[in-house]
């Protein structure tokens, strides 16, 4: 029996059944409510405090952030493996990290979930506890782009409109967009976008990028090569402006820099200047001024790694990890000349080619489209390329990715000739066509009958039947680049080797092409005379 209640019932049996016992029982009380008042101070004295805890976010958090949350509760002056913690009313499991014990939530379902932490009491007492709330937030924005018209040119200006909804914050690359009530955007930039998304992050850091197509629509092409000194000479350069005049042709294929590694103007890019590449052979603004006014488009083409005059200028000049070596550490010779080919590993060569095609695409160029974009020929087992980190496969459609960007934000599409045996040997020459199709605008095969071996594609002889080996081969590419994105332009051959070639023969790869429904070409004549 309690201490108190032993000293009542001691004090009510010592009291007679007499005028006094009112007063005991007075007294009696007074001992009782001093016993209870005694309880209820010490119940105060004993009351449980709020154990600190630090980990909570602001708001609403969305599931990584769930994932990566840890709650630390300070159990300083108790036991911390006494300490309960509970999550909606569950036991969570925490570490001990001397007097803290570490909670991490785990997955929770979105909503508000209840977190707490309590140290157990003694009698009528409970013991220091904390309580808390937080929101889960699992749902991103939702955002939907407008479909827009494909354009013309990389250098139109670019409207981008949609809507967003459930956003805190919505750009576009690193332009702020402000969304009306109704969650509706519009912004103009001034030329299309490269590589642009357009991103939404709500209160609770989740995340919406959707990418922003600035689709382009080649417009047809009829083309023919023209070299730069084609171009400088009169009475070439009017053979080729009539076939515009009569409608025969509605672009030309302008050399920028050729196999020579000779550039046809007088290029700013400074190792073009370095080493005696850039040239007076024609005017690049006065040329394209002349051809845009006629309605004409221009293709600036750069032979990339076919580049003698670099290879020679970087290996008597120290900087032999320019070139493509041999397995002595000797400059690759080839058929192509003793220092021919530069080394597409090395970004210093990537960069030259890069600047070049960027400072045509400003002067005006409509297309650039790298030739000689591969390896040379040859056993590969007999070549080097320092500083290579990958395979030359991979890394020829690298140097196609890195170009990409800043030829179609210069304003130009981007195109790349490549060889007809890529879509049946891609490691011959490091040329894998879907790899490459990926990150341009269009592929140019260089479907020549010529060039092809006898029974190719089950075409006896090509040279001699060019409309069936372009309608198989032709074929083929259309497969190859399905999905991409990129178009077809086959390179088309006008020149006699082997087989005299004339209209008729040239008439023939037109309308193969055409029956496979491909309604653009390239004409090759090393010549600059057309069978038109």
């Amino acid at each position: 029996m309690p201490p108190r209640r032993k000293l009542v019932c001691a004090l009510l049996k010592r009291v007679p059944q007499s005028g006094r016992q009112r007063t005991v029982l007075v007294a009696v009380a007074a001992v009782v409510a001093v016993g209870v008042a005694a309880i209820a101070v010490g119940a105060m004295r004993g009351s449980p405090g709020e154990l600190p805890v630090a980990g909570f976010p602001d708001g609403p958090v969305n599931a990584q952030a769930l994932a990566d949350m840890v709650i630390r509760v300070d159990a300083s002056g108790h036991d911390p493996h006494a300490v309960r913690v509970e999550v909606d009313g569950e036991p969570v499991a925490g570490t001990i990290e001397g007097d803290t014990v570490v909670v991490r939530p785990g997955p929770r379902t979105e909503g508000e979930h209840q977190f707490t932490a309590t140290v157990p009491g003694g009698f009528l007492s409970g013991g220091p506890s904390t309580s808390k709330s937080f929101a889960v937030d699992a749902t991103a924005p939702v955002v939907l782009i407008t479909a827009t018209p494909p354009m013309t040119s990389y250098r139109q200006p670019f409207v981008v409109r949609g809507t967003v909804q459930g956003a805190q914050q919505v750009t576009l690359g690193t332009k702020p967009i402000t969304p009306a009530a109704d969650g509706a955007f519009e912004l103009t930039m001034p030329h299309a976008p490269v590589g642009a998304e357009v991103k939404a992050v709500d209160a609770a850091g989740n995340v919406t990028t959707v990418p922003v197509n600035a689709a382009v629509d080649i417009p047809r092409t009829r083309a023919v090569h023209v070299t730069a000194h084609a171009w400088s000479h009169d009475g070439l350069r009017e053979s080729v402006l009539d076939l515009a005049r009569t409608g025969r042709i509605d672009t030309v294929q302008l050399d920028i820099k050729d196999e020579d590694g000779v550039i046809g103007y007088d290029s700013q890019v400074p190792l073009a200047r370095e080493s005696g590449a850039a040239t007076t052979i024609y005017d690049a603004p006065v040329a394209l001024r002349q051809l845009h006014d006629m309605g004409l488009r221009v293709v600036g083409r750069i032979v990339a790694f076919r580049d003698p005059k670099v290879a020679e200028w970087a290996w008597h000049s120290g900087r032999r990890d320019w070139v493509v070596q041999n397995v002595s550490g000797q400059p690759y010779s080839s058929h192509y000349g003793p220092i021919a080919f530069t080394n597409f590993a090395n970004p210093e060569i990537r960069r030259y080619n890069i600047d070049l095609a960027a400072e045509a695409a400003k002067l005006g160029f409509d297309d650039i489209m790298y030739d000689y974009v591969r390896r040379p020929d040859g056993p590969l087992s007999q070549m080097q390329f320092p500083g290579s980190t990958t395979d030359p496969t991979t890394s020829i459609a690298e140097f196609l990715h890195e170009s990409r960007d800043p030829v179609h934000q210069a304003g130009a599409v981007l195109g790349a000739a490549v060889f007809g045996i890529a879509s049946t040997r891609p490691e011959q020459i490091a040329q894998d066509i879907p790899m490459i199709a990926k990150y341009v605008d269009y592929v140019a095969p260089m479907l020549y009958p010529s060039h092809w071996n006898p029974g190719e594609y089950g075409v006896a002889n090509p040279n001699s039947q060019p409309y069936d080996i372009i309608f198989a081969s032709l074929g083929d590419f259309i497969r190859l680049t399905e999905g991409t994105g990129a178009e077809v332009i086959p390179w088309l051959q006008d020149f006699s080797l082997g087989v005299t070639y004339g209209p008729a023969q040239v008439q023939a790869q037109i309308d193969a092409s055409l029956a496979v429904g491909i309604d653009s070409y390239i004409l090759w004549s090393p010549t600059v005379r057309y069978h038109l």
